[in-house]
């Protein structure tokens, strides 16, 4: 299936039902009061997160969504049915944005995690509600409130712990197939992959990370040039950047530092938030050269660099050094995630005595 990730949507929610007017008309009882009913509230829109979605495609032949309109009331004191709210499942990872104030409404970043985009209209009131002891045949009533109307856009972004970026053809669609069951088209061409993909990586028991292939990013990608800048955004939820570098490049092309900086320049020019993430050095194709040739192109590539952080020589042809990477980056996802953890735990009060329990309390 093709990857979308974008849409735009138009949301109606209900109408609130009319208030009744009417009167009881029993025999024997000339003097019945008024007995209209209010109406129903308009059913509301939400949008619900769903992990087993995976593109905004269905939105591009559904544009129009409209929930249920409240009933109206009627005689008898009978209050009309509420309209059902309508709930429009999305894949998990998407923002919604109000299209006419550019206004982000909210993001859907949980399975189930539901966001209220349009609220339904309020209930009419029927004559009954105006009975007083000055009006007591009262004919006035109210109408129900519109619903709420909408245009919004939906802009999904993979939530992943680990994203890859580099030059087309430096084996990123190889590395994700060599570590997970994810199975993007590979070829001996520039561009093959068009979209983006994702892989979850297995160690064992309660082991495992999501990984994010994108399109390859070439020189101009943040001002427009190739497939790159519009999957750029789907790096920035990512914890750690894995950069892939052709150690073997083809005879003609740039060496593997200049294709470094080249896409550093990339990232600081898309954003500095996304140039700041943590970033790890990947030396891929170390099976086409012997390993003395291997072992030297890499340090000559970490000196010309000046690179500081992690790097490792890896084929992704041949598994060759996938499985040390692996394993370095599950121990920093599960790093980063005991972190968060303990970034959100309340924090212990430094000397405050532990108030002994009572069975009484």
């Amino acid at each position: 299936m093709k990857f979308v990730d974008e849409a735009s949507i138009q949301v109606v929610a209900g109408d609130g039902g009319d208030g009744c007017v009417s009167f009881r008309r029993e025999k024997y009882i000339p003097f019945g009061g008024p007995n209209g009913g209010d109406g129903g509230d308009g059913g509301s829109v939400f949008l619900v997160a769903d992990v087993n979605l995976n593109t905004l495609v269905d939105f591009r032949y559904q544009r129009m969504h409209r929930a249920e309109r409240g009933k109206n009331g009627m005689g008898k004191d009978m209050t009309g049915r509420g309209g059902e709210d309508l709930v429009i499942p999305v894949p998990v990872g998407t923002r919604v944005f109000d299209a006419d104030t550019e206004e982000l409404i909210g993001e859907l970043l949980t399975d189930g995690q539901r966001l209220l985009v349009a609220q339904g209209g309020f209930h009419g009131i029927g004559n009954a509600r105006y009975k007083s002891s000055t009006n007591r045949a009262p004919r006035q009533f109210k109408p129900g409130s519109e619903g709420e109307r909408r245009q919004l856009f939906l802009e999904l972004i993979l939530l992943a712990d680990v994203g890859l970026l580099g030059f087309p053809n430096a084996g990123k669609s190889s590395l994700i197939r060599a570590v997970s069951s994810a199975r993007p088209k590979v070829a001996d061409y520039p561009f093959t992959t068009l979209h983006p993909n994702l892989g979850v990586v297995s160690l064992g028991r309660g082991r495992s990370f999501v990984i994010a292939d994108i399109p390859g990013i070439i020189e101009g990608a943040a001002e427009g040039a190739g497939l790159g800048l519009q999957f750029l955004k789907h790096l920035s939820r990512t914890g750690l950047l894995l950069h892939l570098v052709d150690l073997a490049p083809l005879e003609g092309g740039e060496p593997p530092a200049d294709q470094v900086r080249k896409i550093e320049r990339e990232l600081a020019a898309y954003s500095d938030e996304l140039a700041g993430k943590e970033r790890w050095l990947v030396l891929n194709k170390i099976d086409l050269l012997d390993p003395d040739e291997a072992a030297e192109r890499q340090a000559e590539v970490i000196a010309e660099l000046g690179w500081q952080g992690p790097a490792f020589a890896i084929s992704a042809l041949t598994g060759d050094g996938t499985a040390a990477l692996t394993a370095a980056i599950m121990a920093r996802v599960a790093e980063r995630a005991e972190a968060a953890r303990l970034a959100q735990a309340p924090a212990a009060v430094e000397g405050a005595e532990e108030t002994p329990w009572h069975p009484l309390d």
